[in-house]
């Protein structure tokens, strides 16, 4: 399971321990990723994905998964993200025209 948000695409960053004297070895920056639950309104159903703590903060700002969903770009979702905003945008187009 690679260490990439499934909602921001916040991913693995890499940079340099840097001791007292200035002896610098690589190292990682992962991410904060969690395991989380979330409901979509419009679907009425849960979704288990793995964000980054700051994802689910975006989440709960903009007023829940669909809001944030349909708010985000398609390239920083991930497969799974993206085919519930696919299934978003089909449901409100469905209740739009009833």
């Amino acid at each position: 399971m690679a260490r990439r948000c499934e909602l921001s695409g916040k991913d693995v960053m890499t940079g340099n321990n840097v001791s007292h004297a200035n002896n610098r070895s690589r190292r990682r920056f992962l991410p904060n990723l969690c395991n989380v639950s979330l409901l979509s309104d419009t679907l009425g159903e849960t979704f288990k994905l793995r964000i980054s703590a700051h994802a689910l903060r975006s989440v709960e700002h903009q007023g829940g998964l669909d809001a944030y969903l349909l708010k985000a770009s398609d390239d920083s979702l991930s497969d799974k993200a993206r085919q519930i905003k696919v299934s978003i945008k089909r449901q409100q187009a469905e209740a739009a025209a009833a």
